[in-house]
């Protein structure tokens, strides 16, 4: 057997590690980080090393499956598939009209450069408003907030330059997610080892003690919700104490004194007994930060999931803001970005220009709109469930499993079987793909072509890659750009890209997609396919030198727009109270559950591999030794976990790392039928806890998924649990 070693890039998650790829006979025989490398120097997670698993997996769909009457399903050749789901879309289109038609483009989606510009083409063309991806389930304000606040030509300063940086909820060591100026997330640990020898400071703020904060010169451990608390706090301090860029906040910031009387109540003596912090570690904070010279805050996505999670990020804007956080002229700008057309960087602000409300597709729930063109994922199942002008009818599913990433599991399952088309595009029949109509089999990563598109939202660098296949797919495979095309061919839906039209009666190649994507681009395609046939390169000379601000600019950032001085005296107002608060009706709590990572699993994938499996496949429920001591449960132990709306079931563990009076669990685990007889084996899905008509934020529509108020109690074997009438056990609590 002869062995060929190849270049590529991983895409098991958003990072791109660079790989090598052992290959023979058309097989993927091993996968290793590329030592040789400019950016990752060797570096890939244990995900990554998986690929070849991944790849032939017994479990993997190779060709589509059609679900029959009888709830079992049949192997369908991709053109009849195509054929068949067309016909349906054409019929309900008829009926109810485009926007009855909608896709949600999950994780996986966005690890294919193709997918999400070909599914909103397609929505585009179709005339359906109805586009709904993971973005909307955990951090919309990260995408949107910079509209109503503004943004700086130049940029936020990154983690490379800085001298301070400041994480909120942002165990990166972990989620290989990075945040604007947070680690990047190619070998974080040597990152934030190499950075701190050169004298970087971290702050880390997070409810648990995780591997970032054991790293941190300073960590404080809050309470569950209270960023935007510790934020305001901070933020007065550095007023108070004139610690602000006085000069930078004259010429390019409005409202600052709105700003300071809005949140003159969080002292630092109030912040700290809310928050669960000593003192000096607000006042130290705030004073290590401010005093930088350079810095930046940032957030995972954990603050955001919870409470007051867009005032979270609008802080996080202001801190970086007051502070002067942002590269001037003459200096390198952030975040190259060789993949966009090319557009001048300059030190100025560009005033907000928002991107939902009066003027744009309106939700038929909440009041809620489009956020710059995608819907808020959490009014999903709704629209499918009420009835009238614009339900939707169809849900093209791509790459994502809304079963356990949806809030509010059992009105997601319901919503699904009520649909009259479900159709997924998954490599396994995942929670999701079992209840569809039709399941196409997509290639996977290593079987498809590719460019560094998604990552080149937060490269420091200007780095690219373009990889060609590494093996032939072996079985009735699609690219997922291919199951838009296809149903638009049949449609006759036009398809719009930066570079033209897409044909539709000649299929074009993967690589002249990606160049109509990436038309006008910097650094063409062309040159990049070229430039990296012997691995990812960082292009001297690409780098962005911030420019002069016009001199008629008049932009200036919005520190107190209209909503926010309400919002911040809402936040005062809620009650600091001890445990896990109460909810509506005024039932107290002793927890708050908030949501945590795996580093082997990405989400929902990943847990079919064994492999990984044997890394961890039950999803604990991590509580400090104290609480169970006085909750009388046993570490390993299953436990009852009940919020305002649902119950679950968790497996409890003893982690000394978690802050007394919370519950640290991960998201995306289990199924609908998870319940005490197989949690061990499927886990439980917290997002069945979550309400999608309470606790929501009113712009974004996001819902509160982290710091979730909830109830524990040991669970005997024997114990049965009864839920809105349905006859099963705690957790389970969807019917058959």
């Amino acid at each position: 057997m002869k062995i060929e070693t190849r270049k590529s890039f991983c895409r098991f998650c958003h990072a791109n590690c660079a790989i090598e790829v052992d290959v023979a006979d058309n097989r993927v025989i091993a996968v290793r980080g590329d030592a040789s490398n400019p950016l990752f120097g060797g570096y890939t997670c244990c995900k990554g090393r998986q690929l070849p698993a991944q790849t032939h997996h017994a479990s993997r769909l190779l060709s589509p499956r059609k679900r029959l009457p009888d709830g079992s399903s049949q192997k369908i050749s991709s053109e009849k598939a195509f054929d068949e789901i067309a016909a349906t879309l054409r019929t309900l289109i008829h009926r109810h009209g485009p926007r009855a038609i909608a896709s949600y483009n999950g994780s996986y989606a966005f690890q294919n450069s193709t997918a999400l510009p070909l599914a909103r083409a397609f929505h585009t063309g179709l005339g359906s408003p109805s586009y709904f991806t993971s973005v909307t389930i955990d951090q919309p304000a990260k995408s949107y907030m910079w509209a109503r606040f503004g943004s700086w030509g130049g940029g936020w300063h990154t983690f490379r330059d800085s001298d301070v940086v400041m994480l909120l909820g942002n165990n990166c060591f972990i989620s290989h997610y990075s945040p604007p100026g947070g680690v990047p997330p190619f070998n974080p640990v040597r990152r934030l080892r190499d950075a701190q020898a050169r004298g970087l400071k971290v702050i880390c703020v997070d409810p648990r003690r995780t591997e970032v904060a054991r790293a941190a010169d300073l960590h404080l451990q809050i309470r569950p919700g209270e960023d935007p608390t510790l934020l305001a706090g901070i933020i007065r301090i550095i007023l108070e104490e004139g610690l602000h860029d006085r000069e930078f906040c004259a010429e390019n910031i409005q409202s600052l004194d709105a700003l300071r009387d809005a949140v003159a109540d969080f002292t630092p003596e109030y912040v700290a007994r809310r928050c669960g912090v000593p003192i000096a570690q607000v006042l130290a904070a705030a004073r290590m930060f401010a005093r930088g010279p350079r810095g930046v805050v940032s957030s995972g996505t954990g603050p955001e999931l919870a409470p007051h999670g867009t005032l979270t990020e609008h802080f996080i804007l202001t801190l970086n803001a007051i502070c002067g956080r942002c590269y001037r002229q003459g200096e390198v700008s952030a975040i190259p970005r060789i993949f966009l057309p090319p557009v001048p960087r300059k030190a100025q602000v560009h005033s907000p220009k928002p991107l939902w409300g009066e003027g744009f597709h309106p939700s038929r729930i909440r009041g809620l709109t489009a956020l710059a063109g995608e819907m808020p994922t959490p009014t999903a199942a709704d629209e499918m469930l009420l009835p009238g002008a614009g339900q939707i009818k169809a849900l093209l599913c791509v790459g994502g499993n809304p079963v356990v990433a949806w809030p509010d599991q059992v009105k997601t399952h319901r919503a699904l079987r009520a649909l009259d088309l479900l159709v997924c595009v998954d490599i396994t029949l995942s929670a999701t793909a079992k209840l569809a109509d039709y399941v196409i089999a997509p290639q996977v990563c290593l079987e498809r072509e590719d460019a560094t598109l998604l990552s080149d939202w937060w490269y420091e660098e200007p780095y690219a890659f373009y990889t060609e296949a590494m093996v032939t797919p072996a079985g009735d495979v699609v690219n997922e750009w291919e199951f838009f095309w296809e149903l638009a061919r049949r449609l006759d839906i036009p398809l719009d890209l930066p570079g033209g039209r897409l044909p539709l009666d000649k299929k074009p190649t993967t690589f002249q997609v990606l160049e109509m994507i990436t038309a006008g681009a910097r650094i063409p395609l062309a040159e990049i396919r070229a430039a990296t046939r012997a691995g990812g390169r960082i292009f001297e000379g690409a780098e962005v030198i911030v420019q002069a601000a016009d001199p008629e600019n008049r932009g200036r950032f919005h520190l107190a727009p209209s909503g926010v001085a309400d919002e911040i005296r809402t936040l005062r107002g809620d009650t600091a109270a001890e445990g896990g608060g109460a909810d509506a009706s005024g039932r107290s709590y002793t927890h708050l559950l908030v949501s945590r990572r795996t580093g082997h699993f990405f989400n929902s994938s990943g847990h079919h591999i064994e492999a990984l499996r044997r890394k961890g496949a039950i999803n604990y429920a991590h509580l400090h030794p104290d609480d169970l001591q006085a909750l009388r449960i046993e570490s390993d132990g299953l436990i009852e976990i009940e919020a305002e709306n649902a119950c679950i079931v968790g497996v409890a563990l003893a982690d000394r790392t978690v802050k007394p009076g919370v519950v640290s669990m991960a998201h995306c685990f289990g199924d609908v039928d998870s319940n005490r007889e197989n949690v061990r084996e499927k886990g439980s899905s917290t997002n069945r806890l979550a309400m999608t008509d309470k606790y929501f934020d009113p712009i974004t529509g996001m819902v509160r998924l982290s710091a979730i108020p909830v109830n524990l109690r040991p669970l005997p074997d024997t114990r049965a649990y009864q839920d809105s009438g349905v006859r099963t056990d705690c957790g389970s609590a969807v019917p058959g």
